[in-house]
């Protein structure tokens, strides 16, 4: 494998994708794996390669948590972590499901005020963490698949400036590594709130097909009207 050649290459940074996605359009980086509603925001952009973060249904890890039916939520909190993940409930709040409640931006765990009528959109671990707790949940992922019929893609590698073909073939290889390697990484990584094997096979999709591409290109098209930038 020539993933330790990538390395070499590069210089990696880890952290939230909100984070991620602004050093990007700051230019302080020339790739990420960012959340693709920042894509307006950059002057240039380029989808590299043939992976993504994306799901064919239900995600699991992206969802509206809530003590009431939707149509009896009031206010929403906006996780703070991926700009995608807000821009696509407030697409399906508008266009699918109908509904216009008020939305608060947090900046910390927020988990505790979900209550009555003020639902809450929650990403990640807190998000599975949040699963048992919850007696409504909406999964964003599959909402996303209902409305459209396509699949959806939260987050792929996105650079600012054109990049190399030849380090582009180089990283495809090593992301392939990361991908026919998951069964490494589910037992080196127990995980007792959700079954890892299911989501990492069955919740998350990482090829960026033809039909997610036109998943994206529409999405990109409601949050241009929608100005949720």
């Amino acid at each position: 494998m020539r993933s330790p050649e990538v390395m070499r290459r590069l210089e990696l940074t880890i952290d939230y994708p909100s984070i991620i996605a602004r050093d990007l359009a700051r230019g302080d980086s020339d790739m990420g794996l960012v959340p693709v509603a920042i894509i307006p925001r950059l002057k240039e952009y380029h989808i590299n390669g043939q992976f993504c973060i994306g799901s064919e249904g239900e995600v699991a890890s992206v969802c509206l948590f809530s003590e009431v039916p939707l149509e009896q939520v009031q206010t929403v909190l906006l996780d703070y972590q991926s700009r995608t993940s807000v821009a696509l409930l407030k697409v399906l709040l508008r266009f699918h499901w109908k509904r216009t409640p008020a939305f608060i931006n947090t900046h910390e765990d927020y988990r505790a005020r979900i209550k009555g009528t003020t639902a809450g959109l929650v990403i990640g671990d807190r998000a599975l963490e949040q699963r048992p707790l919850s007696p409504y949940i909406y999964d964003l992922g599959a909402a996303w698949k209902a409305f459209t019929g396509l699949p959806f893609v939260f987050a792929a590698w996105i650079s600012n400036r054109p990049m190399d073909e030849g380090f582009i073939r180089l990283f495809d290889e090593a992301c392939g590594v990361g991908v026919t390697g998951l069964e490494e990484v589910l037992l080196e990584n127990p995980y007792p709130v959700y079954d890892l094997r299911t989501y990492y096979t069955r919740n998350i999709s990482y090829q960026l097909t033809p039909s997610k591409r036109a998943g994206l290109t529409l999405f990109l098209q409601y949050i241009n009207e929608l100005d949720v930038r």
